[in-house]
């Protein structure tokens, strides 16, 4: 029988610690939990393997910044793991409203732990029940892996292995390629049953749980085995067995499938460009997916609600304008890498920010190229500065179709370079004010007679003080327009012009739309 976190958090060992749910409620009350541990490390999500409960005392959280605490809450998450309790006191007085509302968006179960409790007897006592609970799972997964093993060897498909996986866990069985694609399913006799028999739409506390496996062949993800668990199953049993029968499911994907090594390892590397992996490791993948280490190359982000349909359009569109090329769909993101001529880098970036724009697609799509860089070691970069300057662009509001919203808006990193060294080496605090120091006189006219002279002022500047330039992008007359520079002058200390005060407002005036 299953145990559950209520079960847990009313054992007298950690009952002393007065424990409140703040967070995640309906998931709090049906999780299950495999295992207890306790740390400080906020880097402890890669290192879990889901279903856990996770103590900690809450110093390493009081000195972290209010992102880094959003994160470690969104990563654990993430990792599957089934609770996090965080001990009030000294070093955390509260716990942080960013936490909670992060943990309860992310459906994370977050309990505040009011009285100090000795996190070693905890874990000593829970753990104890749990071990033979595992080694039950561990028993089943074995005659789970071993019945698939005789299924594969009987040459049954791969809707007939998982069948058998569906049957033991009771849960529904889906295995995914990295695109989406499904590749095979079961659906359990139970679930089966119950819709002979007419069943009844759940509760939330009662929704099934799902489970997210990587399937790597060769060393490489290739697939993702997805369970359904019901509320009223073993989730740790369905996760013991699933994780056993990988093995099985990559060889079987070998022997009927055999997917392409170059598109695994363009989808792997993409995924670990992505988290920011060691050099190595991306000049391991790239020459595997066929991309030369040292070439010169840009990241793309496309973010749209149909970035999965986008994938073969921007496919397409790379195979023109770039010598390689890797993608990767992760849920509306489609991320890539495009590898440039080394005679002529800059030029195939500037086709591939012009192509991006003819990329079919919904008023809702943007899309971004990163800043160019000498090989794959620096992919991270590029595609990080490219995520960047999408939430750089969204906020300012500049970003717009040019043909009616037929075509995705693009934005290149480098017309936002201001912008994104000013957002990482500059808090809030410090931009609004050197702006209030720049351009205060022309906000507060602004404010007070409900003028736009700061979006004047911003496009002259971006013109190159080219005062017709400028007027035309504002749809005004000349003469207008040298009517608001003499009173835009007037409110900033004089023309600016043939002074070392230009770049100075120049760059306020950048600031002041990020804020």
């Amino acid at each position: 029988m299953p145990i559950r976190l209520q079960d847990v958090l009313n054992h007298p060992t950690l009952a002393a610690a007065d424990p409140v749910v703040r967070a995640g409620a309906d998931a709090a009350a049906t999780a299950q939990l495999r295992w207890i541990h306790s740390s400080e490390v906020l880097d402890i999500a890669p290192l879990l393997d889901g279903g856990e409960l996770l103590l900690t005392g809450g110093e390493a959280l009081a000195l972290a910044s209010e992102e880094r605490r959003i994160n470690y809450v969104r990563q654990l998450a993430e990792r599957g793991v089934a609770a996090l309790a965080i001990e009030t006191g000294v070093a955390l007085p509260l716990l942080p409203s960013s936490m909670v509302s992060a943990a309860e968006a992310a459906g994370l179960p977050l309990i505040e732990l009011r009285r100090v409790v000795p996190f070693v007897g905890v874990m000593q006592a829970i753990n104890s029940m749990l071990v033979s609970e595992s080694v039950a799972h561990l028993r089943r997964a074995d005659e789970a892996s071993h019945a698939m093993a005789v299924e594969l060897a009987h040459g049954g498909s791969l809707d007939r292995i998982l069948a058998v996986l569906a049957g033991i866990t009771h849960a529904d069985v889906t295995l995914a390629s990295i695109t989406g694609v499904t590749l095979a399913s079961a659906t359990s006799a139970h679930a089966e049953a119950a819709d002979a028999a007419g069943s009844f739409t759940p509760s939330p506390q009662e929704q099934a749980r799902l489970i997210h496996i990587d399937v790597p062949v060769r060393g490489i993800l290739a697939a993702q085995l997805l369970l359904r668990v019901p509320a009223d199953e073993d989730e740790n049993l369905a996760r013991t067995a699933g994780k056993r029968s990988v093995d099985i499911l990559a060889l079987a994907m070998l022997q009927r499938m055999s997917p392409g090594l170059r598109e695994v390892a363009g989808a792997a590397l993409i995924r670990a460009v992505d988290s920011g992996s060691q050099p190595w490791r991306l000049q391991q993948l790239a020459s595997a997916a066929g991309i030369p280490a040292s070439a010169p190359l840009v990241a793309v982000v496309v973010r749209s609600d149909i970035s999965q349909q986008l994938r073969t359009s921007v496919e397409q569109l790379l195979a023109r304008a770039a010598q390689s090329h890797a993608t990767y769909v992760d849920n509306a993101e489609l991320l890539a890498v495009a590898g440039l001529a080394g005679d002529a880098p800059e030029e195939g970036r500037q086709r591939l920010l012009t192509d991006l724009l003819k990329l079919p697609a919904t008023a809702s799509t943007l899309a971004a190229v990163g800043p160019l860089v000498a090989g794959i070691s620096d992919a991270p970069w590029s595609l990080s500065e490219a995520k960047l300057t999408l939430e750089l662009a969204a906020s300012q509001e500049q970003s717009h179709p040019v043909s009616g919203g037929a075509h995705p808006a693009v934005v290149d990193a480098e017309a936002f370079a201001v912008e994104r060294l000013a957002t990482q080496s500059l808090d809030s605090d410090e931009r609004r004010h050197f702006v209030r120091q720049q351009l205060g006189a022309l906000l507060d006219h602004d404010a007070q007679r409900n003028s736009r002279l700061l979006d004047t002022l911003a496009t002259w500047l971006d013109c190159g003080c080219n005062t017709a330039h400028a007027a035309r992008d504002l749809h005004v007359e000349r003469q207008s327009m040298h009517q608001r520079l003499r009173r835009i002058f007037e409110l900033c200390g004089g023309d600016p012009r043939n002074t070392g005060r230009l770049a100075a407002l120049h760059l306020a005036t950048r600031l002041a739309r990020l804020d």
